[in-house]
């Protein structure tokens, strides 16, 4: 059975896997009502609106905590070397799984002519960079992973066009957009990384905390300090309103004056959507820690014990769903197939939830039994 911190730390990645499987249900079967980033409040549902911005947590919390479990996993090998060449291997291997069986499930192109770099693009490159930036003293680790957060909404104006020997290498690092790689394939870089990789350093540099050593009251104490303080940030630049997000506006009603408070762009993730998401995250951990003998705990800790094989399986799984709809019943929301109120999206996430995870525990068992099966610990 794992530590309480190893389990508080697999149900907050649970957490926010059922989340992701929320907007992803949304992604697939409300297609006719697509939002932008950051969303129009004037014109977006509530309804829509709040579930896209819960799954706002997950990309942050996936790239923190493996930050974090890269410092564990260096705990448990005593080797620095070690660590840094699971990173630059697994790293490696997200990238190479981005480019295939992830955007063939979103897809179901092959050859593909469009590939969409996106989450598992950007932690894989953001494993690259820590298997490099760990040899760097933790203090300054922490303080580069703080400017990379802070700092690059001051690039936000910087551009480059097809023709700049910069406009790839930017695009991949800050700037989302389209880079031409032939007459027939286009690659979309969803998921600029250059802040990904200030978070992913400083869930590497908050991995003391979770030391076999460390005393749970003071992981507590330094998990709570750290989440209000960045949501007090969050707080402070919104009301100054005048760095790290674009400027909001009081609206008609308070709903609309919530909803613009919590506007908020994920492509790359500003400040503000870093320091709401990271602050409500760690606070979500400090929970899990405290309530890790509940059976919501070890429920949520199943599906994050497994996440890749439940990141590949569910894509699938809606992928093959909404064919089947389609051939079924036709283009009932325009040019797509899809359900008419967020209250499905909502029905069907839950059901898929349900028939998920048995088979998310069972490879999770696999996992645990078979530490002989090397290539198993990559997913």
């Amino acid at each position: 059975m794992p530590s309480n911190r190893l389990l508080s730390i697999d149900a907050l990645r649970g957490l926010v896997i059922l989340f992701m499987l929320l907007d992803h249900v949304r992604e697939t079967f409300y297609l006719h009502q697509q939002v932008g980033d950051p969303m129009d409040v004037t014109a977006t549902d509530p309804a829509l609106f709040f579930s896209r911005t819960l799954a706002h947590l997950c990309a942050p919390v996936f790239i923190l905590l493996t930050g974090l479990s890269a410092f564990l996993y260096g705990e448990k090998q005593m080797s620095r070397a070690a660590t840094s060449a699971f990173l630059f291997k697994r790293g490696v291997f997200l990238v190479v799984l981005e480019f295939t069986l992830v955007n063939f499930a979103w897809t179901f192109q092959f050859p593909p002519t469009v590939i969409y770099l996106q989450v598992i693009w950007a932690i894989g490159l953001s494993m690259l960079a820590l298997s490099a930036l760990l040899w760097l003293p933790r203090t300054l680790l922490a303080v580069l992973g703080l400017v990379l957060v802070a700092g690059h909404n001051l690039l936000d104006g910087l551009h480059f066009g097809p023709e700049s020997v910069m406009h790839i290498p930017w695009a991949v690092l800050h700037d989302r957009g389209w880079i031409e790689f032939s007459e027939t394939l286009r690659l979309r870089t969803s998921y600029p990384v250059l802040p990904w990789i200030g978070v992913i350093a400083l869930g590497y540099v908050i991995g003391p905390w979770f030391r076999w050593s460390s005393a749970p009251e003071q992981r507590l104490q330094a998990l709570r300090r750290t989440g209000f303080g960045a949501l007090a940030l969050f707080v402070l630049l919104r009301l100054v309103n005048v760095y790290g997000e674009k400027p909001w506006a009081v609206g008609e009603t308070w709903v609309q004056t919530l909803m613009a408070l919590l506007n908020i762009t994920k492509y790359p993730p500003s400040l503000l959507f870093l320091a709401l998401t990271l602050g409500v995250g760690l606070l979500l951990l400090a929970y899990f820690e405290r309530r890790n003998d509940g059976r919501m705990v070890r429920t949520l800790a199943v599906f994050g014990s497994a996440p890749m094989f439940f990141y590949l399986l569910h894509l699938h799984v809606l992928k093959l769903l909404y064919i089947a709809a389609f051939a079924i019943w036709g283009a009932n929301q325009g040019h797509y197939f899809g359900f008419d109120s967020m209250a499905w999206i909502w029905t069907a996430t839950l059901v898929l939830a349900v028939l998920l995870f048995t088979p998310t525990q069972w490879f999770a068992r696999l996992k645990a039994r078979r530490r002989d099966i090397r290539w198993l610990k990559y997913l």
